[in-house]
Order: C-alpha cells, then structure tokens, then sequence
C-alpha cells in the first residue's frame, strides 16, 4: 500500500554578510523563509510498521493535500497571534505614555520637568581632573606611567623608520609582500611607498605609520583578550555586548575629550582613543571565530583526553585563525581613520595636514594628505589579506617553485627578507640619501585648487536649466531637511516614542520594542531632545539618499561583472579615505551648512551599501533565479519577485550600515555648519567642555542604539 507523501520544505540559502568595512560590527546570521522553493522529489514518508496499517477500512481514501491545507488553516491563526504579540506590548506603552502626556502637556519639546541636567556634576567632575591631573597619585603613578610608556613606544618606532630610510621601509614592505602574495603586490607596496615620498609627505607618513604600528598592536592583543573572554564565556559574552555596542556607535569626537582630559594633548591621548576605538572589531570577530569553531573537531579533541588550554591552543585558536586575521584587517582601518581624526588633539602626521587643510579650505594641500592616508590603508589591507589566504592553503610543492620562493621560503626566509631589508637600507644610508628627495617631489595642491577654483566658479550657480550645486544645496535643505526637521520637533514627545515602540515592534520583538523606547526617552531627559531631533531627521534624509542611490548602483554591478570590476577600485577608495577629506571638497562645492554634512555622509557610506547589497544579489541560489527564467520572468520581475526578497538579510545589513556609517559623518559634519549634536561635541571638545560634550556624545550613543535596533530586526527576532 502506498504511504501518503509528506511535504518536507526545504531551506533557502541564507546569503552570507559582507566581510569587509562591515565586519567591524558582529550580527547574528539571518535566516531566510524556509517554506518556499521546494524540491519537487520530496522524499515520502516510511510505510508504517502497524499490522493494522494493512487492513484499513474499504471507503475513501484520505486526502493527499490534508497537510497542506491544515498547515495552510493554521497559518491565519499564527499571524493573528503574532499580531496580538506585538499590541499588547504597544498597548502597554500607550497606557503608560498617555497619562505622561496629560501630566507634562506641550507641543513637541520634551517637559522640562522630565529632564534632568548633567552640566553641573560633569562640569564639576571635568575640573577636579584638570586640578589633580599633576599631583594625584592615580595620574601620577598609573596614567604618566602609561602615558611614558606609549611616548617611548612611538618614539622608538619612528627612530627606526627615520633610521631604516625611505630606501629600507620601501624594501621591506615589498618584500615581505612579495613573500605573501607575489610580485604584483610587490610592487603595489613599493609604487605606494614611492607615491608617499612623491607628495612631499615622507615625513608625515613615517609619523602616521609609528602611531599606527604601537595603536594597532595594542588594539590588537586588547580586542583579543576580551574576544577570548567573550568566545569562551557565555556570561562574559553577555556583558560585553553592551559595552562593545555602545563603543562601536560612540563618534570618534566622543573618544577624543576624555582623553584629553586625562592625558593632555598630544600623542597619550591620540594613541589610547585609537586603541578604544579600534578593539571593538578585534574583540567581536574573534569571539565569533571562536564560537563557530567546528564542533566535531572540538568533540575529537576532547576525545583524546586534551585540556581546555589544549584544545584552545591547538583546535579553536587554529580553527579560528581567519576570522582573527579578519579582525586585524579591522583593527587596522579603524584605526587609521582614527589616527587621522586624532590630529586635531596633537597625534600629528597626516592627519594633522588633513585637518590645517579643512581649517583653510585647502583641498589640494588635503588631498596630497589624503593619497597618503588611503596608500597605506591599501598597502595594510591587502598584506593582511594575503596572509589570510595563505592560511589553510595547499603549500606548493618545492619542485614547483621557483628559485627564489625556495630561498626565501621558511623560516630562514623570513631572516633573509630582514637581512634583505637592512642591506638596502644600509645602502640608501651610505649613498646619503635617509630621507626622501625634495626633488623628487612633485607638486599637487596648485593643480588640484586650480581645477576646484575652475568648478567652484562654473558649478557653484548660474548654471543653465539645472542651477548648480549651491542651488541643489539650498533645495535640500529647504524641501527636506527643514520639512523633516519642523515635522519631528513639533511632534508630540510621547506620539515619536509611540511610534518608536510600533516600529521597533515591526522590525522585532518587545525588546527591541523596551530598547528603542528607552533610548529615545534617555534623549529627552539628557535635555537634549531638539538638538537629537535636528541630528535624526539629517541622518533620515541621508540615509534615504544613500539607500536609493546605492541600490540602484550595485543592482546594476550585480549584473554586470564588468561594471562591478570596474566599482571596485573605487569603492575600495572611498572606504579606505577618511572623513576628514570628504568634508573639503563638499564644501568647496555646496559650502557650509547642513547639506554639505550630508552629501559627505551619503558618499561616505555608499560603498559599504553598495558591497553588501551586490553579494547578496550575487549569492542568491542560482536554480532558483533559473527556474524563474525558464518560467518566463522578465528581468523586473526576476529582480522584484525573486533576488530582493531572498537578499533581504543582506539587505537589513546594508541598511543598518548606512545608518550606522552616516551617523558618524553627521557627527563630524558639525565641523563644517551641521550643526545639532554635532557641533556640540565639537564645541565640548574645542573648549574642554566635559559635560557639552558627554551629554551629546551618549545622546548620540541613544540615538545609534534606537536607529541600529530599528535596523537589526534578526538580532532580537
């Protein structure tokens, strides 16, 4: 007798999150809709074993859909439910918020009494560091120690590149590429290193790379001990979290005051707060290199009788060793962004250049500053990359080498590239010529502010039919901004933390719901709640912008491989170029105000969008996009009904890393006329203002939290 089938449905391939400037930040792995696509050969069900399966009533037989129809009978009754789960969290809110707004009446701002200001005792607290900072046991014996130790540390690292000449750092860095990954990285780093001393900026590069060398080796060892604690500890997990969420939305600005406070300006205070800020992707991708270990490797070795230090150092670590080095690829761009933001508290190099330019409006002087930065970031990622690749690879065999990969293979080749590398070095010395050439160096800035003159002159305005870019300025700001701003600030308080609590309930569940409500509530009683209300509605407007338009790009990179080759170049760029740079040529454009501050955010973080939206396209089960075809999809319905709704998780990501990545520009956009809490960090920081600049600083951490759990639905869901 034959069984009834049962429909068995089969999963669909969850595509993978982008592991570049986005794995700085740790998700949870989305799951895609596991009810559609599946196969038509389901296997069948086992015949029963019951005796009295062979002796069924003659009649009619049961149905083969029953199944399908019951599932399809539950599935109204699973929506209602899910959607009584997420109102009685919402009618909670609503019961406790409208009562509030009876109590405090007003037409949008945040009650007064509901408020609670912070500018005393932090004010209080900013003073008695700068009165104890030289005589205080806990700064004398802990912080200038500490503060000693990096001064040296930088400073031995910068001998030694001063010393090493430009003809020995440009060998060893080639060398030691060519021994990773072959001759074209070879000379990649060694056109690099040449481009650096081109410019002019040999000098300041050599001061940015020791700051780099002692801040990433320190993020490094710091990001992964608590990625170990986190990896290893369920509970440690639990508290790190938090701490580390709230470290990667904190602005670079934020980082820079406390650390003034305490160390003064100059290099201390540059070097820790890069350390800070670029230990939070170390910690996270090594916890998750850890987590995601190989059981069954794990299994065998406790098996074998190992310890729990045994199978760290030899199964887990080993298993691991990718996603660490992925964390250093992170540690180290985040860091470089830093150390440039650092300049404007004494970290010198090419930041500081970077920030005498934006001070004067000086886009060439920037941008041979800038060529340099983004030089290095290349240089670093791609070196780093390569000795990722190298793990876990078939090793060539030594027959099939060639001559100079077996000498300099091993670990006497390591030996060889430093005895290499100081030969040269030795030569550059003797043949008088330690630092670059001046002339050698070719001039950049004139041609460079000649041809931004050129388009300030014709594109400013006066242009026929189209205005030009202050006119498109003028129409942003006054058709977006300014609308969205007057709509949120003269909405009732408690209708947005409503609508907070219903957004946050659509994207997930009642935590997500209790997350959002408390963060937006935390604003207002900051007393900040205007000023957070004109930084969201420029952080909306820019996201918006950034979505559309970096859909629309990798829509078509993901069709195009030409087009995506011919993106990446650029896309590796614009991620690697700091902040700083992209403010000049803005405002040499637009000038100053808050529209500016946007359309440096919006290319700021076009790229991230535009990589994670074209890798999930990209991975989209290929049977499935052909079965459409073969069905007679046209290329809008493939895209629509087919490759969006199964890119979704990549998706959310690259939503949650458009508002993440814009959110810091905005902050810095207060630089240059943005305004909002913006340039209170900037003012509290200018003027060593502890409590301006804190009380912005966790309003935007707030905010960073409300808009990133409105974003991140499949961490809470």
């Amino acid at each position: 007798m034959t069984a009834t089938p049962t429909p068995i449905p089969s999963p669909t391939p969850s595509p993978t999150q982008d592991s570049t400037r986005e794995s700085t930040r740790e998700s949870s792995p989305s799951r895609a809709p596991s009810d559609a696509h599946a196969p038509s050969d389901s296997r069948a069900a086992a015949p029963s074993d019951d005796p009295q399966s062979s002796e069924r009533p003659a009649g009619r037989r049961p149905s083969r859909t029953a199944p399908a129809s019951q599932d399809r009978s539950r599935r109204p009754l699973a929506a209602l439910a899910a959607r009584r789960g997420a109102l009685l969290p919402l009618g909670i809110a609503a019961v406790l918020l409208i009562p509030l707004a009876v109590a405090f009446p007003g037409a949008g701002s945040w009650p007064a009494a509901l408020a609670v200001d912070l500018s005393g005792p932090l004010g209080r607290a900013g003073d008695w560091i700068i009165e104890h900072r030289d005589s205080h046991p806990l700064f004398l014996y802990f912080f200038g120690h500490l503060s000693n130790a990096i001064v040296v540390s930088v400073r031995v690292v910068y001998v030694l590149l001063l010393a090493a000449g430009w003809t020995g750092v440009t060998a060893l860095a080639a060398l030691v590429a060519w021994r990773l990954a072959g001759i074209r990285l070879a000379l990649t780093c060694a056109a690099a290193f040449a481009a650096c001393g081109l410019l002019g900026m040999w000098v300041p590069t050599m001061q940015t790379l020791a700051l780099m060398v002692v801040a990433v080796a320190a993020s490094v060892v710091l990001g992964a001990l608590l990625g170990l604690a986190s990896g290893l500890s369920p509970r440690a997990d639990r508290a790190l979290r938090p701490v580390l969420d709230t470290m990667q939305i904190l602005p670079a600005f934020a980082y820079l005051l406390p650390m003034v406070l305490v160390f003064g300006i100059g290099v201390p205070a540059a070097v820790l707060a890069t350390v800070v800020y670029a230990a939070p992707p170390m910690a996270r991708l090594t916890a998750l290199g850890l987590r995601d270990a190989d059981p069954g490797v794990m299994e065998a070795a406790a098996s074998l009788g190992a310890t729990g230090r045994q199978r760290l150092l030899t199964a887990r670590l080993p298993l691991a060793r990718r996603q660490i080095l992925l964390g250093v690829n992170q540690a180290i761009m985040t860091g470089l962004s830093m150390a440039v933001i650092a300049s404007v508290i004494g970290a010198g190099g090419l930041g500081d250049r970077v920030y005498q330019a934006l001070a004067s409006v000086d886009v060439g002087a920037a941008l041979a500053a800038g060529i340099p930065i983004v030089l290095l970031a290349v240089v670093m990622d791609r070196t780093v990359d390569a000795a990722g690749r190298r793990i876990g690879a078939t090793p060539v065999p030594g027959g099939e080498q060639h001559l100079l990969r077996r000498v300099f293979a091993g670990w006497y080749g390591r030996l060889l590239t430093l005895l290499a590398a100081v030969a040269v070095a030795v030569a550059g010395r003797i043949a008088g010529s330690s630092l670059w050439p001046e002339a050698w160096t070719v001039p950049l800035a004139g041609p460079v502010n000649s041809a931004v003159a050129w388009m300030t002159d014709h594109l400013y305005s006066g242009v026929p039919l189209v205005g030009g870019t202050a006119d498109w300025a003028a129409r942003f700001t006054g058709w977006i901004l300014d609308p969205l701003r007057g709509a949120l600030q003269a909405s009732p308080w408690w209708l947005l933390l409503l609508l907070a609590c219903a957004l946050a309930l659509l994207a997930g569940t009642w935590r997500t719901a209790l997350t959002a409500v408390l963060a937006l509530g935390a604003i207002g009683v900051l007393g900040v709640w205007e000023t957070s209300l004109d930084t969201l509605s420029q952080v909306l407007a820019a996201v918006a912008v950034t979505l559309v338009l970096g859909f629309a790009i990798a829509v078509g990179a993901a069709r195009s491989a030409r087009a995506e080759r011919l993106l990446r170049p650029v896309l590796d760029v614009c991620q690697t170029l700091p902040q700083f740079v992209y403010l000049i040529p803005v405002v040499a454009l637009f000038g100053v105000g808050r529209a500016p501050a946007a359309a440096a955010a919006v290319v700021y973080a076009l790229p991230a969008v535009v990589r994670i939206t074209v890798q999930g396209l990209r991975e989209v089960d290929p049977a499935v996009v052909e079965s459409a075809r073969s069905l007679g999809a046209t290329r809008t319905q493939l895209l629509r009904q087919v490759q969006l709704p199964l890119a979704r998780p990549a998706l959310l990501l690259a939503v949650n890393q458009a508002v993440v990545l814009v959110l810091a520009v905005v902050i810095i956009g207060g630089l240059v006329g943005g305004g909002a809490l913006g340039y209170d960090v900037v003012l509290g920081l200018a003027q060593g203002d502890l409590a301006t600049g804190l009380v912005a600083g966790a309003a935007i951490v707030c905010l960073g939290l409300l808009l990133d759990r409105l974003t991140q639905p499949a961490k809470e869901a």
